[in-house]
């Protein structure tokens, strides 16, 4: 179980793929761990050497005292890079894991080569429907809320076809420590990144999904919109375009890092 102490965190990681290749970073969302990869991960391995990592609070990574906010989220993984020697990267952020890139891209341009938004927002929900969730957290705990969950984050259609990939991510999201869960929770509650894009100059690809609730196609429009150099995409699924369509969203990822750098991983 590979992980690194960094300031009052250890951050639980995993290393993948061609150690000879360019480095793809995957940032994970709310409630979920480096697992939530795991679909996209063969069509990619043979072209990058891929770095996934548990979000402080998730997973196996340790959970520190709160508040947090996304900078500290960031720079655990600015941490991670530096420990692991890691100059640049390419960068995939899905939800949460999204707004940690941004961040980076804003605040530490030269570490991000190019940079995939995946069912993220500039802004996602609203600080009252955080404050709730929070509360429902403390005094119902995981359980319920990972069943609610699954039915934001999947379609319908793909739950009844594949009803044990839906229970591993309903157990994925029950077994998020409740603290880890309140902690980012609080972070999105806080995180507004409206009017921060206009610098960022890494070429980008917004991902979204059609039946998205959480980050609906016209957040990914918008944040398109938003950003000087980037290109849109828009698949048939819900929160969790990653798992719901690994191969359109693998294909997607490696068309666009070699668009520019052809012959590289």
């Amino acid at each position: 179980m590979p992980t690194i102490e960094l300031e009052g965190v250890s951050i639980h990681y995993e290393v993948s793929g061609r150690a000879s290749a360019r480095t793809l970073v995957f940032s994970n969302s709310l409630g979920s761990n480096l697992h939530m990869w795991d679909k996209v991960l063969p069509f990619l391995e043979s072209d990058f050497r891929v770095l996934r990592y548990d979000t402080r609070g998730h997973g196996l990574s340790s959970t520190p005292a709160l508040p947090w906010s996304l900078d500290i989220l960031a720079e655990d993984l600015l941490g991670l890079l530096n420990a692991l020697s890691i100059e640049h990267a390419h960068l995939c952020g899905l939800s949460l894991g999204g707004m940690v890139g941004l961040w980076l891209a804003v605040h530490s341009p030269e570490r991000i080569k190019r940079l995939v938004l995946a069912n993220t927002a500039t802004r996602i929900g609203s600080r009252e429907m955080w404050e709730t969730r929070i509360a429902t957290v403390k005094s119902q705990g995981m359980a319920e809320l990972a069943r609610a969950t699954v039915d934001r984050w999947l379609t319908p259609g793909y739950v009844h076809q594949n009803p044990e990939e839906a229970d591993a991510i309903r157990s994925m999201i029950e077994q998020t420590p409740p603290e880890g869960y309140i902690g980012c929770c609080g972070v999105l509650r806080d995180t507004d990144l409206r009017g921060d894009l206009g610098c960022i100059q890494a070429p980008c690809l917004v991902i979204t999904g059609t039946h998205d609730p959480a980050t609906p196609p016209s957040d990914g429009r918008l944040l398109e919109s938003s950003l000087p150099h980037a290109r849109y995409l828009e698949l048939d699924a819900a929160h969790l375009s990653s798992w719901e369509r690994p191969a359109e969203f693998a294909e997607a990822l490696r068309a666009f890092v070699f668009d520019e750098e052809p012959g590289n991983g």
